[in-house]
């Protein structure tokens, strides 16, 4: 999930994969689509999916295997839900707070609107 619609697009790309990988879409030690499969498929160029996969690769997401591919590393659903769970509670609550506080949106208001999503979503 971005939560910044504004970042570069290599970035976006990077969110994409990680969202496959927490649909289970991408499992763990398996390949992914190559950098001109996925730079045809996104409609952008090669390049930018080589810095996508590079970003990716640094946050040990996904390893290249030489002349086969690029593989989702097995640990890395658990860091992506450790890297958008830290993003969430730095940079989106305080922005739902403020939010909350400038409309006067008090707690019990926010509890009832989270259960009753979660009601719906089961």
């Amino acid at each position: 999930m971005n939560y910044h619609t504004s970042q570069s697009i290599f970035i976006q790309i990077a969110d994409r994969i990680c969202d496959r990988v927490l649909s289970g879409e991408y499992m763990a030690d398996s390949r992914i689509p190559s950098v001109r499969e996925l730079a045809v498929e996104m409609e952008v160029n090669p390049n930018t999916v080589m810095r996508s996969f590079e970003r990716l690769q640094t946050n040990n997401i996904i390893y290249n295997k030489r002349g086969i591919g690029y593989f989702i590393s097995p640990e890395a659903e658990h860091k992506i839900r450790q890297m958008r769970h830290n993003q969430f509670v730095d940079e989106v609550l305080p922005a739902v707070f403020k939010e909350m506080q400038l409309l006067g949106v008090g707690l019990d208001e926010l509890t009832k609107a989270y259960t009753l999503y979660i009601s719906t979503t089961k």
